[in-house]
């Protein structure tokens, strides 16, 4: 004979717990209100257990949640310094192919810079006002680095280390250490102008992209805040 439905202060359960059935969502009955907690029969959760446990999943999630993006900001700022790193090297092979001299020329745009590639057109290197006459074209559009990676920009951290010791870099200096033009020039023998261009990210991480003028060769790198020293990434 089947067990019928039993009431007791507090609870209700189930006529198929009689036969030993076991539960499942759709048979559970809930109890009502005791003292602000909610039961759930046949090895449920009270609702306090369940606000327990969602309060430690918002906190889990909270910690975790500046390790993430710091992570995401190094990978962005990685990411922006090997782009203008794999620009220089494009320039350099264009040197090469074309067997004249071909810059990467950076140019201010208010508080940030744009910058294309460009091609003598004349023979006697690049040079502002044969750039203006469009003597020495562009091969490539004009790109600002923060809509390719934002949140990254050329600019130095204050009190970064200098990369050859010394003082450290003041904040808001120039970004673009390549001369007076702020172009990185290739010859087609693969030399360039020798330099570094600074770049930032947006949680203040720093990066650099260094050309070595005698070999063209091109680094990346990127400093490390908590111990004070530059890397080759």
């Amino acid at each position: 004979m089947q067990a019928r439905a039993t009431s007791a202060p507090g609870r209700r359960v189930l006529g198929e717990h009689g036969r030993g059935a076991p539960p499942t969502w759709s048979t559970l009955k809930t109890a009502p209100l005791l003292g602000g907690q909610l039961f759930l029969h046949a090895g449920g959760v009270s609702l306090l257990e369940l606000l327990v446990v969602l309060g430690l999943v918002a906190l889990m999630a909270a910690l975790a949640l500046p390790s993430m993006l710091g992570g995401l900001d190094d990978a962005r700022g990685m990411a922006a310094a090997r782009h203008v790193a794999g620009l220089a090297r494009l320039t350099r092979v264009q040197a090469a192919m074309r067997s004249t001299r071909v810059g990467l020329r950076f140019e201010r745009e208010g508080a940030a810079y744009r910058y294309s590639v460009y091609v003598d057109g004349n023979g006697n290197g690049l040079r502002s006002r044969d750039i203006r006459r469009g003597v020495d074209k562009a091969i490539t559009p004009p790109e600002r680095l923060g809509e390719r990676f934002p949140g990254v920009a050329l600019g130095i951290v204050p009190g970064v280390a200098a990369i050859d010791g010394g003082q450290p870099l003041a904040g808001g200096t120039d970004p673009i250490r390549l001369g007076s033009a702020d172009t990185l020039t290739f010859s087609p023998l693969g030399t360039a102008t020798s330099g570094t261009i600074f770049l930032r990210s947006r949680r203040g991480r720093q990066y650099a992209v260094r050309v070595l003028g005698a070999t063209g060769r091109t680094r990346v790198l990127a400093f490390r805040h908590e111990v004070g020293t530059w890397t080759a990434r």
